[in-house]
């Protein structure tokens, strides 16, 4: 087998080729492979490879993307009920519908730490997080039978701790099993499908709103009735097709298991199930990792412009269009985002960089504020509308492919970090809620995400300062300067493996 060494897809000499199915025949982790598989030869190996990958991506990428669709219409559905008139059945203000909105996250953010936590330690992970959507999938359909403002605030509560499993738990079960070079497009993958989610969301409330008044029940708790039923339903199906860890799956023969576990610990030193780490000491390391602080904060600037997808139908609705058409006008810049985000992945994991697209993105969203709170023309604010999207939002993709690299180990740290960084970055969707008033400029809330978004270049820039600091000391040779960065979350198994910290 041939195999490349071109700058643009090899990493370092002691790792695996940034190029999928492709391996250094010459590392250090190449001559470590199992004892079932060094009897196959180097092509016979890279075959098996590329059919792991494609058998994951064909089961894995698709269930949890359809699964984080139905996440996003359940979450998302209260927007469009808004457009339906259920602040006027509820007796409910403006502040009040902001409340409802936000305290999804009440319950939402607490619960994601031990989530995660618990899933390190669960051997069938996928029904796990199936047994969680079905969960709020009755939650959400229980929505329709609220009678008052206090009801809603229960349910919503409810439904974001139901939730909290989800989207951390599916970032985490994608790294255990995808290398740092393959990582990236299938958060995309994820995020596409939250785009998907969001427009279609849209879509669907402008048709089932149309039953408004059908056997004497409102459109808005049709929506909830028709949404959640479907989530149950299709939860139930997923938990019969999601595998479980790359070392006890049942979709791989053994020498496929053993091959999925050992491309993952090729690169770090330990995989799913192969490491004793207990669930307390790795969430003790993650918070005292120095990088874990920049990047919750870099998080929380970075859901503060994610925000906007709580009320962008709102948004819509202020160019003055009638609720059917601000629906389905929704639509196009989800669209457009997804095809956005894999985009901006598939470069990040070809040429291995994350800093420049991030400031990238944030110079667009800044633009775009400026636009939406300057002028009233309705061509230039939809077509600000179009483009924040995917540009408020796609520094979280990249911030998401950075924590399971940079804090890859141990794999109960990697757990608790990526919770830990969502929990609490998610803070921000509890107060941004009640930014989005002031019709049609949205001052406050356009101000305050366009200070966010200058903010997270500043913050990001100094998690990189910090993580090249400690690829110099990695690089030094010196045994004092390799002590302080294990000490700042290097383990002794990734020195060893000449890792380094990637893409920025």
């Amino acid at each position: 087998m041939e195999v490349k060494k071109d700058p643009a897809y090899t990493i370092d000499d002691d790792n695996l080729s940034s190029a999928e199915g492709q391996f250094d025949v010459t590392s250090a982790a190449y001559r470590r492979l199992p004892e079932s598989l060094r009897g196959l030869g180097e092509d016979e190996i890279a075959r098996l490879n590329k059919k792991i990958v494609r058998k994951i991506d064909l089961l894995v990428l698709p269930t949890i993307g359809i699964l984080y669709i139905l996440n996003y219409i359940d979450r998302q559905n209260l927007a469009s009920a808004k457009l339906q008139g259920i602040t006027d059945d509820l007796n409910m203000t403006t502040e009040q519908f902001a409340t409802a909105v936000s305290i999804l996250f009440v319950g939402y953010l607490p619960f994601q730490i031990p989530s995660n936590l618990l899933i390190t330690k669960i051997s069938r992970p996928g029904m796990y997080i199936c047994a969680a959507v079905a969960l709020w999938g009755c939650i959400s359909a229980a929505t329709a039978a609220v009678q008052s403002y206090g009801q809603l605030l229960a349910v919503r509560a409810i439904l974001g701790a139901a939730e909290a499993v989800f989207f951390p738990g599916a970032i985490y079960y994608l790294s255990a099993w995808y290398t740092k070079v393959e990582l990236g497009k299938r958060i995309a993958g994820l995020y596409i499908a939250q785009q998907v989610g969001n427009a279609f969301g849209g879509l669907f409330a402008a048709a089932i709103l149309q039953l408004d008044g059908v056997h004497g029940i409102r459109g808005w708790r049709w929506l909830f009735i028709i949404e959640g039923s479907a989530t149950v339903g299709i939860g139930v199906i997923c938990a019969c097709i999601m595998p479980e860890f790359p070392h006890n799956s049942r979709i791989l023969s053994s020498e496929q298991r053993a091959l999925a576990v050992w491309r993952i610990e090729s690169e770090a030193g330990a995989a799913e199930g192969t490491e004793k780490e207990s669930v307390l000491r790795g969430f003790a390391k993650a918070l005292s990792d120095p990088k874990l602080i920049l990047l919750i904060l870099c998080n929380m600037l970075s859901q503060v412009q994610g925000s906007i997808a709580n009320y962008f139908p709102t948004l819509v609705a202020s160019l003055n269009f009638s609720h059917t058409i601000s629906l389905l006008l929704t639509a196009p810049p989800y669209i457009l985002a997804g095809a956005v985000y894999y985009v901006i992945m598939y470069y990040s994991d070809r040429k291995n960089t994350v800093y420049p697209l991030i400031l990238m993105c944030i110079a667009i969203s800044v633009a775009m504020y400026i636009i939406s709170m300057t002028t009233l023309n309705v061509g230039a604010r939809y077509f600000s509308m179009v483009i924040l999207p995917f540009a408020s939002v796609g520094p979280q993709l990249l911030l998401y492919k950075t924590i399971n690299l940079h804090l890859a180990r141990p794999i109960s740290k990697r757990a608790a970090a990526s919770a830990l960084v969502n929990a609490i970055g998610g803070t921000s969707n509890i107060w941004a809620s009640y930014l989005y008033y002031s019709s049609p400029h949205f001052y406050a809330a356009f101000g305050a995400l366009m200070a966010s978004a200058l903010l997270l270049g500043v913050t990001i820039t100094a998690y990189r300062w910090l993580v090249l600091r400690e690829n110099r000391r990695l690089d030094s040779g010196d045994p004092d300067e390799i002590a302080k960065a294990i000490k700042g979350g290097v383990t002794e198994e990734m020195v060893q493996l000449n890792w380094r910290y990637e893409m920025y």
